[in-house]
């Protein structure tokens, strides 16, 4: 098999070249690792069967900040706290004293963290906490983030509570892996570590693409000998558990999405093979997790620093029940405190249970399409068919003379036509793809529309 890191690989990347980026130590990686942990580690960089490790991180947690995180940052009152630290970032300081309620803070967007992300970190800040993680979002304008050590460590164990929410027991096994987090790309960062906060339990970010293994028997039996008892990655990577080696092999607790739309075709095809819950998590690198769906339906706001408003194309607060773009305030990081960031995705503001939730999600652009009548349908319909028609994931692209081509992965493509067509009334061309991979790498943008 040939492999993406091949020296005479015109495609290669530098950076992706196993080893290339290494520059701690296991001692600096994890501070409080015990002889047991090292143990583990040391068994899964060597497995037999493991692939070619491009990179090597750690959680750098002390054993007191391995204690800290395992529990919530508390809620009451964090928004007003929140505003006054924000008042006091070199982005709003010039301007505090008109800044009183949230509702006084501009709206700011990713391009205000590209042009300059220092004057959205408090100049307090402790950046012996920090580390920075890389974002190229929808637009492929790279950001580089703060990450806050004990917040991104926090996250394991926020998903360790929503397992707990349905009623999975998710607790440390040393026999396990704790947490696969896969991904599926030509070239990707893929790396070894332990959880310190989890009883120093692996994990890995593994490359499920074919080109990073011998072959898939050997891909399996990895898996098989890891055992990981929590699956996580973006739709397009766990539509490769659905492979008959893996399903054979793997017995995971819980699995979760993210990164991209998940597919109820998707989705229902996980549980069926897995007969474990399949969570659904709506977050950006900048803002954190933000909400979460269980079973397709709206996404519930989690319990955690975070304050979503919905607001229309004039960026004013929209109506209830009115579908708009969301903007979220995030307090979970304390290195990236955001006020009313933009995200560029779009939904309704809804309750669920006496809790708030946002249906109708669509990320990252609210299109409409021309229809033959001359009047805009919603990208949000389009979506409605062609879940219903089994689609795992689409790109549907509408050109400046109406015309109409849906790329989809799975699904009846024949369906999807007839309903398209009846949306639109106008012929719809359906192009059928296997998997969600052949859609290309990365978030594809699922709706264009120049019409």
């Amino acid at each position: 098999m040939t492999s993406s890191h091949r020296t005479d690989d015109p495609l290669a990347i530098a950076e992706y070249t196993p080893g290339g980026q290494i520059a701690l130590d296991d001692s600096e990686r994890w501070p409080s690792l015990s002889p047991a942990g090292a143990r583990r580690l040391e068994a899964l960089r060597t497995h037999p069967l493991a692939p070619a490790w491009v990179h090597a991180t750690g959680d750098r947690l002390s054993a007191e900040a391995a204690l800290r995180v395992r529990t919530p940052l508390p809620v009451d009152g964090w928004l007003e706290r929140h505003l006054e630290v924000a008042r006091r970032l070199p982005a709003y300081r010039r301007h505090a004293d008109e800044l009183v309620t949230l509702a006084d803070f501009p709206l700011i967007t990713r391009d205000d963290l590209v042009n300059d992300v220092s004057a959205f970190v408090p100049l307090d800040a402790d950046l012996e906490q920090a580390v920075h993680g890389s974002s190229s979002g929808s637009t492929g304008r790279a950001l580089l983030i703060p990450d806050d050590i004990e917040d991104t460590a926090r996250t394991f164990h926020l998903l360790v509570a929503l397992a707990a929410e349905q009623g999975v027991e998710w607790s440390p096994d040393p026999d396990r892996m704790a947490l696969a987090h896969v991904v599926h790309q030509r070239q990707a960062f893929t790396y070894a570590s332990v959880i310190s906060s989890f009883d120093q339990a692996t994990m890995a970010r593994l490359n499920l693409a074919d080109g990073q293994w011998p072959d898939r028997s050997t891909r399996a039996r990895f898996f098989e000998a890891q055992n990981p008892q929590a699956v996580s990655g973006s739709p397009t990577s766990l539509a490769e558990l659905l492979a008959p080696e893996l399903v054979a092999v793997l017995r995971p607790l819980v699995i979760f999405s993210g990164a991209m739309g998940l597919s109820a075709a998707l989705r229902a095809e996980l549980v069926a093979a897995y007969g474990c819950p399949v969570i659904d998590i709506y977050g950006l690198h900048e803002t954190r997790p933000i909400a979460s769906s269980a079973d397709g339906g709206p996404f519930v706001i989690l319990d955690r620093r975070v304050h979503v408003e919905i607001v229309d194309e004039r960026g004013l607060p929209a109506a209830r029940g009115e579908r708009g773009e969301i903007v979220v305030t995030a307090g979970e990081n304390p290195l990236l405190p955001l006020v009313r960031y933009r995200t560029s995705d779009y939904g309704t503001l809804v309750e669920v249970d006496g809790r708030a939730a946002i249906a109708d999600l669509e990320g990252r652009e609210a299109t409409t399409f021309l229809a033959a009548d001359g009047s805009r349908v919603a990208c949000v319909d389009l979506t409605q068919q062609l879940q219903s028609a089994g689609a795992h994931g689409w790109s549907v692209t509408q050109d400046a003379t109406g015309g109409v081509e849906a790329v989809v992965a799975r699904g009846d493509a024949r369906r999807i036509a007839t309903t398209l067509e009846a949306l639109l009334g106008r012929p719809v061309t359906v192009v059928r793809r296997e998997s969600l991979s052949d859609l290309g790498e990365g978030k594809p943008r699922r709706y264009v529309s120049l019409a």
